[in-house]
């Protein structure tokens, strides 16, 4: 197969400009540096989609979309990766140069397709089982119309029953020519400890998981055994096909409805979708027992902006899931709720009415998440002023991470007359969340605090769940380094922000010069500084978009480089055309078309110069804002777009420094603010360690510890007295120990 080659990626990056893109689109006005119009991902009257040029991105400040041109295109119009650079090549005319897929290239897509392969077979196997066997039909189909599941919905769902044999499936896959490295990749089958193969799903009804294209990527499993010492749901692990968190069950056959409808409903687990449908909802999916994720709500988002979440009526269970709200309001969705009667999940409520009272029950209790949420916190805390100011600031939080303002105001006025507290005192608070946003930021990274009980331990999800792999039933304990971890994160998240910031805008960009007077690029800085003291980046998604960064730097960024400095003679030599065209047009002597042209050397030269930093600065925002993953594009489009600049009036009377002026105070401030709450940690480690031996009565162990302490407290006091000065010189400054 081939793929278009990078440098025609690299030139069609760099050639296309994302004004002339959107303008397709979009009527552009101009306002200030940038161009702004209305948003064509949501009806809006007041225009707040905002394109920079010299950034070469766009974006919604309403629904939170945009990117860059690549970005833009996949987000309007539905276009895969290639087809959005093949569209961007034919816009500029850049012949397309193409290449056969390199030998790891190969490897992947043969992979690929190899599990997709031996999970198309299990699926048949394990349909085939439950019609055509004695024992799928004794007990596989017995079960499913136990349950009141229609043969119209195993065939809909492709259900399925595996045999309670250990090696049933892999010999008949191993018989059939498909590999045993991919029956055990994909989880159909596992190896003991003596190497030989034996099956994972047996004596169990199965649940195929589909992709919202139709390949069949994962399996659940759920036992009929009533031992209690057998998990109840086991499901396939991630893989390279499958990633739980970007997986919806049910989406596949629910998208077409879904579209129609304009409604998405969520519910949890397999049985509760697919009772559902049967009862005539076609337009359901579940989060298959796991928690919300980031991946699925941008999922649901590409179908429709709504979503009703249905709940049954255990309040645990609902606190526990709340976080999940939240990541639909932040994606921009407009979100109603459901509760169930007492004793009723979806499944036995659709099995227990007909579709028209399932119909008619979602139309008339489904409510606003305010309403829901406001009714379930307060139940507890009707009586306690502490106890309910928590949960309006709950609430508060809630409401901040919704993109559109107007929305936000609607539903302030909505708290005030349900929490019966000032509308002022409302927006206030709210105006902080908005502008802090570190809850927005942690709730999109998976880092919001870990809920605790009073014993120090949360509940975790176990399998064992009717209507999916996991549920709420037991307290876990959780490790103290699984908290300290996370802890961290949250707190040191603000600082590696600042750091990712800086390192998407300015990337390359030359910074300072080395010991032997090289350019030390802004990311090298980064990376020295880093590497000198042992530091990695504590948000997941930070130190993914970091790593990817530095291997940006360290295997293309040379090479697209040099091809981009190819380019600039001819566009050289066209300004030097124009300019002495202008000066033999418009020179009055032979010393006045001496000193323009002197002048149009200098310029020219100074234009290549800047095009090269440009370059250079840009790179890696460049590549990873118009790459293939969904994720890192738009980390960097948020991370990089700013909905605010300075207007004409407070410019014109004054020079304003810009942010690249000041980098050479604010990037060594960023990196050493971090090094400075990293220390922080390290501290108040010691010191528990020292208390906790010193409850020992290991005093020996305390005098180094305290040593340590001591070590880490002057080099804290050294931070903060750089810290404390206005301009921080990078060679100047101290490094951990």
């Amino acid at each position: 197969m081939k793929k278009i080659d990078r440098e025609t990626v690299q030139k069609i990056l760099d050639t296309a400009d994302i004004v002339e893109v959107v303008s397709d689109f979009v009527s552009l006005k101009r306002r200030g540096a940038n161009y702004i119009g209305l948003c064509p991902f949501h009806n809006e009257r007041t225009p707040s989609f905002s394109v920079s040029k010299a950034k070469g991105i766009c974006k919604c400040f309403s629904c939170g979309k945009g990117g860059s041109p690549v970005n833009f295109l996949m987000e309007l119009e539905q276009m895969t990766y290639q087809e959005a650079l093949r569209y961007l090549a034919k816009k500029y005319n850049i012949e397309i140069q193409e290449h056969e897929e390199s030998e790891q290239e190969r490897k992947i897509a043969s992979e690929r397709e190899g599990m997709l392969g031996v999970n198309e077979f299990a699926l048949k196997y394990f349909n085939n089982n439950l019609f055509n066997t004695d024992a799928g039909k004794e007990i596989g189909l017995t079960y499913f119309r136990h349950r009141g599941i229609s043969d119209a919905m195993i065939e809909r769902f492709k259900l399925g029953y595996a045999l309670e044999s250990p090696t049933a499936l892999s010999e008949k896959a191993l018989a059939e020519g498909y590999q045993e490295e991919y029956l055990v990749r994909t989880g159909l089958c596992s190896k003991n400890e003596r190497g030989s193969l034996y099956d994972r799903f047996r004596g169990r009804v199965i649940y195929p998981v589909h992709s919202v294209s139709g390949k069949v990527v994962a399996f659940g499993g759920r036992t009929l055994s009533t031992d209690k010492k057998t998990a109840k749901y086991i499901n396939s692990p991630e893989s390279l096909i499958y990633s739980k968190s970007k997986e919806l069950y049910g989406l596949y056959q629910a998208k077409q409805s879904i579209s129609k409808k304009d409604r998405c409903i969520l519910v949890e687990g397999y049985m509760d979708v697919i009772s559902m449908v049967q009862s005539g909802v076609e337009n359901v999916v579940a989060s298959s027992g796991t928690s919300l994720t980031d991946g699925q709500v941008r999922l649901i988002h590409r179908f429709t902006d709504n979503v009703t979440v249905i709940y049954d009526s255990d309040a645990a269970g609902i606190k526990a899931s709340l976080r999940g709200i939240d990541l639909l309001l932040a994606e921009g969705l407009n979100v109603h709720v459901l509760l169930l009667p007492d004793g009723d999940d979806p499944d036995s409520f659709a099995q227990s009415h007909t579709p028209d009272e399932v119909e008619e029950y979602l139309k008339a209790n489904q409510v606003d998440f305010i309403q829901f949420k406001t009714d379930i916190l307060l139940k507890e805390s009707a009586s306690d002023p502490v106890a309910r100011a928590k949960v309006v600031d709950s609430i508060l939080q809630s409401v901040s991470v919704i993109p559109n303002e107007v929305t936000r105001a609607f539903y302030i006025d909505l708290c005030s007359r349900e929490l019966k507290v000032d509308a002022q005192i409302l927006r206030r608070r709210l105006a902080k969340l908005v502008a802090d946003g570190s809850y927005k930021r942690n709730l999109r990274a998976g880092v919001t605090p870990l809920p605790q009980t009073e014993s120090g331990t949360r509940n975790e999800p176990i399998s064992n769940d009717e209507n999916g792999p996991a549920i709420n039933e037991t307290a876990v304990p959780i490790a103290d380094e699984v908290v300290r971890e996370r802890n961290r994160a949250l707190i040191l998240r603000p600082y590696e922000e600042v750091l990712i910031k800086l390192i998407l805008r300015y990337g390359l960009y030359p910074f300072c010069d080395d010991m032997n007077g090289n350019p030390l690029r802004v990311l090298e800085y980064v990376r020295q500084e880093f590497s000198s003291d042992g530091i990695v980046f504590s948000s997941a998604d930070y130190r993914r978009c970091y790593e990817a960064a530095c291997e940006l730097a360290d295997t293309t960024w040379s090479e697209d480089r040099k091809a981009y400095e190819l380019r600039l003679p001819a566009e050289r030599e066209k300004m030097l055309c124009e300019g002495r065209e202008y000066i033999a047009e418009n020179g009055k002597s032979v010393g006045q078309i001496k000193q323009m042209e002197s002048e149009l050397s200098d310029y020219i030269e100074n234009t290549m110069a800047e095009a090269m930093n440009k370059f250079d600065a840009r790179y890696l925002f460049s590549v990873l804002s118009s790459g293939p993953d969904d994720e890192l594009r738009k980390m960097c489009t948020d991370m990089v777009a700013d909905r605010y600049q300075l207007s004409k009036i407070h410019t014109k009377f004054t020079k304003v420094e810009t942010e690249s002026e000041r980098l050479v105070d604010l990037l060594p401030r960023a990196v050493y603010e971090l090094k400075y709450h990293i220390l922080n940690l390290e501290m108040e480690d010691l010191g528990k360690r020292i208390s906790q031996e010193g409850k020992a009565g290991d005093f020996e162990a305390i005098k180094p510890l305290l040593q340590e302490l001591m070590e880490r407290q002057k080099l804290k006091a050294e931070f903060a007295r750089y810290l404390g000065e206005r301009i921080l010189q990078p060679d100047k400054l101290p490094k951990m120990r």
